[in-house]
C-alpha cells in the first residue's frame, strides 16, 4: 500500500482528568487541552485521528523488566506501594507518585508511540502529544516517567527492519533514558539539546555514548536566535550527514520561557521551526510531546506543532471556540494568577531573539565534529 502522505494524530481520553496529584507539576491538563485546542481550530480530521491503544505487558517487556511492570500494575490495583517496591522501583518516590492510572496512562503513552512507528513503517508522519517520557528506565520510574515510550517506539521501528534512525530531543531536560538505552546500538543516533546543569545532571558535551550520541547543553536564557543557530549549525548538518530512514523528535515544551521547571527562554516559534526544518529530511517522522508544566504554553506549543506538520498558517488571533478552551484552564502556580491575555488569544508567541553566545556556538560546533559514518540502509 502507498505510504500515507498526510500527518496522523494519536491521542487518548485517558489523559482527561488524570493527574499525578494536586501539588505535582503534572496536575495540569496537557494532552487533553492540546487535542481540544486542535479540534477548536478546525484542524482535527477524524479520518487521521487514531485512539492510542494501551500497550500490553508483553509489548512493554521489550524494554522494561517484567518485575517492574508487575509492580506498576500492583501499585495501580492497590493504589499504594510497599516499602520494598518503593525502594527497588522508585514508584511513590522521587516525584513519581502512585495515582489512579499509574500503569494504564504510561502504557497508553507507550502504545501510542508504538502505534505511530507501525503506522509510519512505509513512510509518513505521526504526532503523539502524549508521548515523550524519555527518562523512564528498564526497571524503575525516573523523572515523572514510568515507562519509556520513545525507546519502545524506536524498538518498534528497528523491529520493522530500519537500521538508521535519528532521535532528536529538545526538552529542557537531557534525554538520558533514550541515550542510555541505545548506548551500544549504532542504528540509533541520539541528539539532545537541553539546559546545562539541570536535572538529571547528565548530557554534558563529552557524554557521547559510543560515538552514537551528541549532547548540546545550553545556558539559561537560551533564546530563539540561539536555537536557530543550533538548528542550522548542528541539528541539520548532523541529520544530513547521517541520512536517516526515520526521525523521532521529542518536543518537550518546558524549554519555553514561561515554564516553571526550567530557565530557558524560547518562544514556541522555535519548536515549530525545528519540526518544520527536519520533517522533510527522512521519509518517516514521529513527533512526541514530553515535558512542559504550564498548561497554556504546552497546549499552544503542541497544537502549533500539529499545524506546522500540516502546513497550516498560524492564526493572528484565535477564534472564540479555541479561546474558550484556553480560558477554561486554571493553574495554581504563580504564573496562573494573572495570565497574560495572549495566552488566551494567540497560538504563536512573539519571537524571543537575542545574542548568540559563544558557548552556544562552541557546543554546536562540538556536536557535529567526528560524526560516525551512517549505518548501511536496508529499508
Amino acid at each position: 500500500m502507498p505510504a500515507p502522505m498526510t500527518p496522523l494524530l494519536i491521542g487518548s481520553e485517558i489523559y482527561r482528568r488524570s493527574t499525578y496529584g494536586p501539588k505535582h507539576p503534572l496536575a495540569i491538563p496537557r494532552v487533553s487541552t492540546t487535542l481540544d485546542l486542535i479540534r477548536a481550530l478546525g484542524w482535527m480530521d477524524p479520518a487521521r485521528y487514531h485512539d492510542s491503544p494501551m500497550a500490553t505487558p508483553e509489548a512493554l517487556a521489550r524494554f522494561h523488566h517484567p518485575d517492574y511492570l508487575a509492580a506498576l500494575m500492583r501499585a495501580e490495583a492497590e493504589q499504594g506501594v510497599s516499602p520494598a517496591d518503593r525502594e527497588r522501583f522508585r514508584i511513590g518516590a522521587d516525584g513519581n507518585p502512585v495515582y489512579r492510572e499509574v500503569f494504564r496512562r504510561p502504557a497508553t503513552s507507550a502504545g501510542g508511540t508504538m502505534l505511530a512507528a507501525r503506522l509510519t513503517a512505509r513512510g509518513g508522519i505521526a504526532h503523539v502529544p502524549g508521548g515523550g517520557t524519555h527518562h523512564g528506565r528498564p526497571d524503575r520510574a525516573s523523572g515523572f516517567c514510568y515507562l519509556n515510550d520513545p525507546v519502545l517506539g524506536l524498538l518498534e521501528w528497528l523491529g520493522l527492519g530500519l537500521t538508521n534512525i535519528v532521535y532528536l530531543d529538545i526538552d529542557a531536560h537531557h534525554g538520558d533514558g533514550v541515550q542510555d538505552a541505545f548506548h551500544d546500538d549504532p542504528r540509533v543516533f541520539t541528539l539532545s539539546v537541553h539546559e546545562d546543569g539541570r536535572w538529571p545532571f547528565t548530557g554534558g558535551v563529552a557524554d557521547r555514548a559510543g560515538g552514537h550520541a551528541r549532547n548540546i547543553p545550553v545556558p539559561q536564557g537560551f533564546n530563539d536566535s540561539e536555537m536557530a543557530w543550533v538548528l542550522h549549525e548542528a541539528i541539520l548538518p548532523i541529520i544530513r550527514h547521517l541520512r536517516p530512514q526515520a526521525i523521532m523528535v521529542q518536543c518537550g515544551a518546558d524549554a519555553l520561557e514561561e515554564d516553571p521547571l526550567a530557565r530557558l527562554s524560547l518562544s514556541n516559534n522555535a519548536h515549530r521551526a525545528v519540526v518544520g526544518a527536519v520533517m522533510g529530511l527522512a521519509p518517516r517522522l514521529i513527533v512526541l510531546g514530553g515535558g512542559g508544566y504550564n498548561p497554556w504554553t504546552v497546549a499552544r506549543c503542541w497544537a502549533g506543532v500539529w499545524g506546522t506538520l500540516n502546513g497550516f498558517a498560524m492564526p493572528d488571533r484565535l477564534g472564540a471556540e479555541a479561546e474558550a478552551v484556553l480560558r477554561a484552564l486554571t493553574f495554581h502556580r504563580s504564573a496562573g494568577r494573572h495570565p497574560p491575555d495572549h495566552w488566551f488569544t494567540t497560538l504563536a508567541d512573539a519571537p524571543r531573539p537575542g545574542v548568540v553566545r559563544a558557548v552556544v556556538r562552541n557546543r554546536a560546533a562540538a556536536a557535529r565534529a567526528d560524526l560516525p559514518a551512517p549505518p548501511a540502509a536496508v529499508a
